[in-house]
């Protein structure tokens, strides 16, 4: 057993007068995460499906009700739906947005976690057939428009997809995708990688190209934890000969033919376009295909696209989720998308959800009431005191044309009786009195000569 510490006597004073916290006996036995299975929920909670297209079976799995839009997902190289969208969709914030969506993640055939080795004889799907497999998740499930969300290879397979079906596709948020063919560095590390995925299976050479290929240069100085498990998935989860199979393909891809200059210009290509559905294109500072997305951005249109760099993260999914998740519910909003503006524990009565253009012109709509408001209120207080200054104005001049004895009097005197009599609508004989018809319409004068009080600036004479 351990001796109790030694103090000085100084120290020992010190200590003696200082309170004791109660907290000192607590022991830390565990820790309990809010979220304790936010990984690994996703695969209890998606639907599996195993989808039959013209080359081969592709695995989707559906998250969420399948009546709200779709969002059709694709994975990147070595990954598959629940590595690469599992810690991203299970984020609070992606949480309350799934609330209004259905989420179907596609993933490449013989990618998914556990899958067999494809035999020897089978022709893998190109870049271009892996795009026209989406036709068959689309008709199977009734689909007539999705909003699509890929990274790097499976954003690639995306982009080629809504520009052949641009009107299948209402929206497009894209990480780290590459729209041309691959250079002559890539080539070769790549093939090397899959003639020995084929030959030795997962060696370490792989293994670095793809940490990468995800994570940029140095990734265990940011987040060693997050790095040892992606390398532990590239070990053990992944079929080497499958993927060399999805590797070779995406290295024979052909350029995406987009351009920003429409058809028909001089020195364009003849069947080059660009997107025509909303893009936002994403990609992390420390990403080794920043200069791909800046390419790819240069041959989208400026008025329906959009461009970001998220900082200190090269995997943004993974690094930097919050903002990320930020990013595509203000785009998921700018397309007209209802998205929560509040977490369910912030109401009494569950989530209430609006759109930013939907509060905007409620707002302007009460002002705008009450603005016509005050303008009125402020027209009928100009129109009470023009009305009450002419009738001062025209008692006056009345009563001043009924006798010259009051005329000379009112001139001598403006306080005399007359006067007083006259404003104040009183008298008899020839003085003057305010009198009103059915109608509500105010006269001014005497018996024989009476005046109609208008909003013209003089008096309209009328006949007795």
């Amino acid at each position: 057993m351990p001796s109790a510490p030694t103090h000085t006597a100084e120290e020992a004073h010190l200590l003696g007068t200082m309170p004791v916290d109660p907290m000192d006996d607590i022991e830390l036995r565990s820790v309990q995460l809010q979220f304790p299975n936010a990984r690994g929920s996703i695969l209890e909670a998606c639907e599996q499906r195993r989808m039959p297209t013209d080359k081969g079976d592709i695995h989707v799995a559906i998250q969420g009700d399948t009546s709200k839009p779709a969002i059709v997902t694709y994975h990147d190289l070595g990954l598959n739906y629940a590595t690469s969208f599992a810690g991203f969709f299970n984020y609070p914030v992606m949480r309350g947005l799934l609330e209004n969506f259905c989420v179907y993640h596609v993933t490449a055939p013989g990618q998914e976690e556990g899958a067999p080795t494809l035999p020897e004889d089978y022709v893998y799907p190109t870049m271009d057939e892996l795009a026209a497999q989406l036709l068959f998740v689309l008709s199977h499930f009734g689909l007539k428009s999705v909003i699509g969300f890929g990274v790097g290879a499976g954003a690639n397979i995306l982009a080629r997809f809504a520009h052949a079906n641009p009107d299948k596709v209402g929206a497009l948020c894209l990480i780290n995708c590459v729209s041309t063919q691959s250079g002559w560095i890539e080539w070769g590390y790549q093939s090397f990688n899959a003639r020995f995925l084929r030959t030795k299976g997962m060696t370490q050479g792989v293994i670095d190209y793809l940490m990468w290929h995800h994570f940029g240069r140095n990734p265990e100085e940011r987040n060693h934890d997050l790095v040892q498990m992606y390398k532990q998935h590239f070990e053990r989860g992944v079929n080497p000969t499958n993927l060399a199979m999805f590797i070779n393909a995406y290295i024979h891809r052909n350029d995406l033919h987009l351009a920003r200059t429409p058809p028909g210009t001089p020195g364009a290509e003849t069947a080059a376009t660009t997107l025509k559905m909303p893009v936002i294109n994403i990609t992390g500072s420390l990403s080794p295909h920043v200069e791909d997305t800046v390419t790819f951005n240069g041959r989208l249109d400026p008025t329906n696209s959009s461009w970001m760099k998220i900082s200190d993260c090269a995997m943004v999914l993974e690094e930097q989720p919050a903002k990320l998740a930020e990013a595509f519910r203000l785009f998921l909003q700018g397309e007209g998308y209802a998205t929560p503006l509040s977490t369910p524990a912030s109401s009494p009565c569950g989530t209430k959800y609006h759109t930013y253009s939907s509060i905007f012109f409620a707002n302007f709509r009460e002002q705008q009431l009450q603005a016509a408001q005050e303008r009125e209120r402020e027209r009928q207080l100009q129109l009470s005191l023009r009305i009450g200054n002419r009738l001062r104005e025209t008692a006056i001049n009345c009563s001043g044309s009924g006798s010259s004895n009051s005329n000379n009097n009112a001139n001598n005197d403006p306080t005399s009786e007359d006067d007083l009599d006259a404003e104040n609508g009183n008298g008899n004989g020839n003085r003057a009195y305010v009198t009103t018809d059915t109608s509500g319409t105010l006269y001014f004068g005497t018996q024989s000569n009476k005046i109609r009080i208008t909003e013209n600036p003089l008096p309209e004479p009328i006949s007795s």
